[in-house]
């Protein structure tokens, strides 16, 4: 085991998989001789080269084009979307194209294509450099959508998504890029936990609650602050997004009967509602109270002096426990 920065972790992660298939090629903005905005690609040019190694103009609908038809080709490209908020004009290539030529051509055309995003808040960045776009990914069609939440799962599940033969949507955590984790390098994929199952980060026995990427570790806190009070608080790490682990879900849902779900992004009409309408239609008969949401605010990023109120934290993912217990001191029917 090594300890690695997340950062860190990313970058072994893509340099495993460059070695292990030479059709991987990595490309996007400032990626190469700078070795991205956050290193995450340092070193990389000079072990591989410029031809694997591509440095793109600012034009990311351009970057994931020149991506698809790299993947007609045979190849693996690994696109870098400098920021969040940068994603939105390869909308179309992502949505149109991506998503839909495997099941357009029956199976004929593959596009193996990672798509790695840096996502979320917490680093005090400008506007449109801390956004939480999942949503749109998740209900497009075709995709593969997963977010990591640690180095060990930062690595494996990297070289996991450049190997598969679907379309995936990586999204990093910006806040979590220099925390430390133990990492087991070199490790065999076939030997590591599937890409698309969730991870049961803490054991519980009275409320689930699900989460992913930054969230997790917002989360453990909660638990751990929860235990104090005599509440045992199950935390369930999703890590794949679209499709859902909805086994290991259930599973915990059904042992507690009742389920929180937090995640940055904001509430309407965000994964949290769709988590919560797939766990009451497989474990009505179970649950002891009504699911809680527990999101970012309906409006645009807010200015970094204030993500610190946008961005759910402790007290009030812990104030949402108390609701699914009916606890007297609950905000009861309050908006969190």
């Amino acid at each position: 085991m090594t300890e690695l920065t997340m950062g860190k972790a990313l970058n072994e992660g893509l340099r495993q998989a460059m070695r292990d298939d030479d059709h991987v090629l990595i490309m996007g903005e400032d990626i190469g001789r700078l070795g991205g905005v956050f290193r995450i690609t340092d070193g990389l040019l000079d072990e591989f080269g410029k031809m694997r190694v591509v440095d793109t103009p600012l034009a990311e609908s351009g970057i994931v084009g020149t991506a698809v038809g790299l993947a007609y080709r045979g190849y693996r490209p690994v696109v870098e979307i400098q920021f969040d908020g940068f994603v939105y004009p390869a909308f179309d290539q992502i949505v149109s194209q991506v998503a839909k030529l495997h099941y357009r051509s029956q199976g004929a055309v593959k596009m193996p294509i990672t798509i790695r995003i840096p996502w979320a808040g917490g680093v005090g960045a400008a506007e449109h450099h801390s956004e939480s776009p999942e949503a749109y990914f998740v209900h497009t069609a075709g995709l593969r959508v997963v977010a990591v939440s640690n180095p060990q799962d930062a690595y494996t599940m990297l070289r996991q998504a450049i190997a598969c033969d679907d379309p995936v949507v990586f999204f990093e955590p910006k806040k979590l890029y220099h925390v430390k984790g133990e990492v087991q390098l070199g490790t065999a994929l076939a030997d590591a936990a599937p890409m698309g199952l969730a991870r049961v980060a803490r054991t519980g026995t009275d409320v689930t609650l699900l989460t992913y990427g930054s969230q997790v570790a917002t989360a453990m806190d909660a638990a751990t602050a929860a235990e104090d009070e005599g509440v045992s608080i199950e935390v369930v790490d999703l890590r794949s997004l679209s499709p859902v682990d909805y086994r290991t879900v259930t599973a915990s849902v059904r042992k507690t009967g009742r389920v929180v779900v937090t995640h940055e992004a904001a509430r309407e009409a965000g994964l949290g509602a769709e988590l919560i309408a797939s766990v009451t239609e497989r474990c009505f008969n179970f649950l002891e109270s009504a699911p809680v949401r527990v999101t970012g605010w309906d409006i645009p990023y807010p200015p970094a002096k204030l993500e610190k109120h946008h961005v759910p934290d402790l007290d009030r993912i812990l104030d949402a426990v108390d609701r699914v217990l009916d606890k007297p001191n609950s905000m009861t029917g309050v908006e969190l």
